[in-house]
């Protein structure tokens, strides 16, 4: 199944949290092609969530503060979304278990 571009996104800005990296690095780390990874950081740097940094043969992309600060929102998110999810499947459990067999 494909990726959505969120979570392309989200994987990007994981990969970029301790180290510089460049689009065939991220391309490698996140299993898809180099044009859509520069598709993909070109809308990133635009907002400001990565930087890149000119080494002396290539072009490395940095984390910024802002980008950060929306993949924490990111994880946090997604790890609500989790917990509710489990708690939702542990309440059909106990309706389950708790409803008389006829």
């Amino acid at each position: 199944m494909q990726k959505s571009k969120l979570e392309l996104y989200e994987e990007i800005l994981s990969a970029l949290v301790d180290q510089n990296l460049s689009v065939d690095n991220l391309a490698f780390l996140c299993n898809t092609d180099c044009a859509t990874v520069a598709e993909l950081l070109g809308f990133l740097e635009k907002n400001r969530l990565v930087e890149n940094n000119h080494s002396y043969i290539k072009v490395l992309y940095s984390l910024t503060a802002r980008g950060e600060a929306v993949l924490l929102s990111l994880t946090k998110t997604k790890r609500l979304n989790k917990l509710k999810e489990s708690i939702k499947t542990t309440k059909e459990t106990k309706h389950t278990i708790s409803t008389p067999a006829e």
